[in-house]
């Protein structure tokens, strides 16, 4: 097969989207080598696949089409063309904002999320009228969680048979339990971090993260047990994220509190090592990579358990109620002040994180593509 995949929306490769799109083309150059992929890829965002140059055929796209309604609109003009060119026998759109409404071919959409309609009202109108009326557009319709297949039959009403659910994986090759002691001394020695520390990494966005109520509760927990654990903040500025900067400022234990900005892939498994504990109170997930990535690399987590939070990580994380301040407070006096509940939850998650890879999400994905090329 011929299979074309839409690349666009990695946003320079600091989105959750990018790396499952980094990932998975890995692995199916792994698993299917029998098979072409075709990737259609921003001229700025083509050194981020150079690890795929000799396997794949990159096709260069223009910059002009990088921005949101732009970008859409070559969607639905410029790429049904190009699938027609180069012959596509299936295209893949990994993401809901950008699916086809013409058909060169058969379509495969990947819906990770739809957490906008959740806890956000911006957007309503595309997602509601337009996001929908497309996604009943396509021959397959990819959910990484149950929770999310859920949402998509209550906000586009699709039919679950039309859906197949296909978790995401955990790169084990990055993220597994390395030397601790030697992860914390690369942060000091870059960021000057020598105290314990608890980690979240998402980009900074307000209110979804909720980075602010985290800052309120990571106060009280300072306030309370006058303990010197820091807060590291790893992940780009967002829509919002001057809310979550303000909040920083106005904590009174801000000089313990740090931003990383963007993380580098390469740098990640080291951060998560060097914790002594995750914390991901996000407000809602399609998925939740990082707290399975921290987990994989050996690390506590403390998260939340909306959106598929749950059922993605199981027993194996403390579970907050993420708009309490005081309970995420509590949590994070427990895991600061008691080494076994730390090394229970390590244990737990080493546990959790084995049950996902890439490999198996790549087999399954193929398994779609086949079916509707097929017909």
């Amino acid at each position: 097969m011929r299979i074309g995949l839409s690349t666009s929306v990695v946003q320079r490769g600091k989105t959750g989207i990018a790396q499952y799109v980094f990932a998975l083309v890995r692995a199916l150059l792994s698993l299917a080598p029998q098979h072409r992929l075709v990737l259609f890829v921003l001229h700025e965002d083509l050194p981020l696949f150079e690890f795929a140059r000799k396997e794949v055929e990159l096709v260069p796209v223009p910059e002009e089409h990088r921005a949101a309604v732009k970008n859409i609109l070559w969607h639905q003009t410029a790429l049904p063309q190009l699938a027609r060119s180069h012959r596509l026998d299936v295209l893949h759109v990994p993401s809901y904002r950008r699916l086809l409404w013409p058909k060169p071919c058969p379509l495969v959409a990947t819906i990770h999320d739809l957490a906008p309609f959740r806890v956000s009202k911006k957007r309503m109108l595309y997602g509601r009228v337009v996001a929908r009326r497309l996604a009943q557009r396509q021959d397959a319709i990819i959910a990484i969680s149950e929770n999310t297949a859920r949402d998509i039959i209550a906000f586009f009403k699709i039919p679950r048979e039309r859906l197949t659910v296909v978790p995401n994986g955990i790169e084990h090759e990055r993220f597994f339990p390395g030397c601790a002691e030697e992860a914390r001394k690369t942060t000091a020695q870059k960021f000057g971090i020598r105290h314990p520390f608890f980690l979240y990494v998402a980009r900074l966005e307000h209110p979804g993260k909720n980075h602010v109520r985290l800052v309120s509760a990571f106060d009280a927990f300072k306030a309370a047990t006058q303990c010197d654990w820091h807060l590291v903040f790893g992940g780009s500025d967002w829509h919002g994220a001057e809310a979550i900067h303000a909040a920083i400022k106005q904590s009174p234990f801000a000089r313990d509190i740090h931003c990383l900005g963007f993380v580098p892939d390469q740098d990640l498994p080291n951060w998560y090592r060097a914790a002594d504990t995750f914390v991901y109170p996000s407000l809602y997930e399609g998925f939740g990579m990082p707290p399975l990535e921290a987990m994989a690399c050996g690390c506590p987590v403390i998260a939340s358990a909306r959106g598929s939070l749950g059922e993605v990580l199981g027993e194996a994380a403390a579970i907050i109620e993420p708009e309490e301040v005081h309970d995420i407070s509590n949590q994070l006096c427990r895991l600061a002040t008691d080494t076994s509940v730390r090394e229970r939850l390590r244990a737990a998650g080493l546990a959790q994180a084995a049950r996902f890879d890439w490999r198996r999400t790549a087999k399954e994905t193929l398994k779609v593509y086949e079916t509707v090329a097929q017909g």
